[in-house]
């Protein structure tokens, strides 16, 4: 027999997340069945996660994050397939019970964002050094290796630490539910808030200069945009238009000062991200948690790819300036370090001389 649970569960300083499989009332006969809202719920994020990663994530062997988007992507299509399953066929029929299923997949999806985050950061590191000339082939593969490795630690926490019980709860108004514990991630809570706070606390002092600095982003980044056949020869202008741009910059740059190439990433990382971080950070200042697996998606994950990204090009620039061999993201990192320095040279193709290296280029713009 299940045990009975009281309604209010003040019996330590701990708080724990129930995932309420089924109510009913035993006076009016009335039963509601949660199966199909949780179904519909995975669905959502698993909509969500698919059209995130065709649109934000890069080849697959470029970076560990992006095969870890897939394997994301895949963990939620795992979820969507056993909740059909439990839906149309009944709990009864499901191989393994609805709460044993939930308990351990939200466990896992808590432990993945720190070994994912450690891993990511390392990956980041070793471009464009010699570790990072690998085949194409043998990226994939350790690709690969290192999101198995991750799912495998995920896995064992999960066993190792997850406790899966079936409870009645029993609330005063007699009306009663099963449930079970999920896990959230409280990892993910300090990540969020964090790094809202961290953005706020640096652009509020710089406030009065930020849409000068955007609308300077805006036309370095529209002038890259130019359609090829509307630029100028690479390495020859005519002397009156160098006199007019020279004047230009030059009356640009009296009216208004360039910010700090770490204040400047950190606007270029804001104007993308800063919605996502401000739901987020109200959601859950307003107590709206959900289990590790709908927190653990793949809109947290891109943000986490532009953050490393970030500051691994902005370590990177002291020796490389805009020019980078990391993988492609969502933020376009050579804008804003223009932005900071004051200077603006178009994209050249792979080979061509470069005239602030002396060699040529082998890299690309991010």
């Amino acid at each position: 027999m299940l045990p009975d649970i009281p309604v209010f569960l003040e019996t330590s300083n701990n708080f724990k997340m129930l995932a309420i499989f089924e109510r009913w009332d035993e006076t009016s006969g009335h039963h509601i069945d949660n199966t199909g809202k949780s179904l519909l719920l995975m669905l959502s994020k698993f909509g969500m996660d698919t059209v995130v990663f065709l649109l934000c994530s890069g080849k697959l062997y470029t970076s560990f994050l992006n095969m870890c988007s897939l394997s994301i992507v895949l963990g939620d299509l795992t979820m969507v397939l056993y909740m059909t399953a439990a839906w149309l066929l009944g709990p009864e029929s499901s191989p393994v019970s609805l709460c044993y299923f939930l308990a351990h997949i939200s466990a896992a999806f808590k432990a993945l964002p720190m070994p994912m985050i450690a891993m990511g950061i390392i990956d980041y590191s070793i471009e464009d050094t010699r570790l990072a000339n690998k085949s194409t082939f043998c990226k994939f593969l350790r690709n690969v290796v290192l999101t198995l490795l991750v799912w495998m630690l995920a896995v064992i926490y999960s066993v190792a630490s997850t406790k899966t019980e079936l409870m009645q709860l029993v609330y005063a108004t007699g009306i009663k539910s099963l449930a079970c514990e999920v896990k959230e991630s409280t990892f993910m809570t300090y990540f969020i808030l964090g790094l809202f706070s961290a953005v706020i606390l640096m652009m509020l002092p710089f406030s009065t200069s930020i849409p000068m600095w955007v609308r300077e982003a805006d036309r370095l980044f529209k002038s890259r945009e130019e359609p090829e056949n509307q630029r100028s020869d690479l390495f020859t202008s005519t002397p009156s238009t160098e006199t007019k741009s020279s004047k230009e910059n030059d009356l640009g740059e009296s009216n208004w000062l360039r910010p700090p190439l770490s204040l400047s990433l950190t606007l270029g990382f804001a104007l993308v991200w800063m919605p996502f971080l401000t739901v987020s950070a109200a959601c859950l200042a307003f107590g709206f948690a959900v289990p590790a697996y709908i927190s653990v998606n793949l809109f947290w994950l891109e943000c986490t790819k532009s953050l490393l990204v970030g500051v691994v090009f902005w370590v990177k620039s002291k020796s490389l300036g805009p020019y980078s061999n990391l993988p492609k993201n969502v933020c376009v990192w050579h804008v804003f370090w223009h932005l900071s320095k004051g200077t603006w040279q178009q994209q050249l193709p792979t080979g061509v001389f470069n005239p602030s290296k002396g060699k040529t280029n082998p890299f690309f713009y991010i």
